[in-house]
């Protein structure tokens, strides 16, 4: 049975609490830093500050960090958001995912999410 300490599986997921601090609703999922966080390409909006707390101990096993609601996110094109991007606000991707749901945005307005897990699990 494969197996790996709670240290290994928590150094994929430091990068995240230490240096996520932006999330940026996409109109699609972002493969890159500027499609993430550019207006007018995926960027719907953004929230800067994010504070992405230590990794913990996850539900069906390994390691998960959990993304802070969120209620005053900034939008700055109107769309549909569909995805969410997490960055280090400067220059790397480091997360993407589905929201639960599409929700319609427009520019000028907040934004809001509920909050999320993103996790790795236990090696099978």
């Amino acid at each position: 049975m494969a197996w790996l300490s709670n240290e290994i599986l928590d150094g994929g997921l430091d990068v995240l609490d230490v240096s996520g601090t932006r999330l940026d609703i996409t109109s699609q999922e972002a493969t890159t830093y500027g499609n993430a966080t550019t207006d007018g390409t995926y960027s719907l909006g953004y929230k800067t500050g994010l504070a992405i707390p230590a990794p913990s101990e996850r539900g069906a096993g390994g390691r998960e960090v959990i993304v802070p609601e969120i209620t005053d996110g900034t939008v700055t094109e109107t769309a549909t958001a569909t995805h969410y991007a997490i960055t280090n606000g400067v220059d790397t991707l480091y997360a993407t995912g589905s929201l639960s749901a599409g929700q319609a945005v427009t520019d000028g307005n907040t934004f809001t999410l509920t909050s999320f897990t993103i996790g790795i699990p236990d090696p099978a």
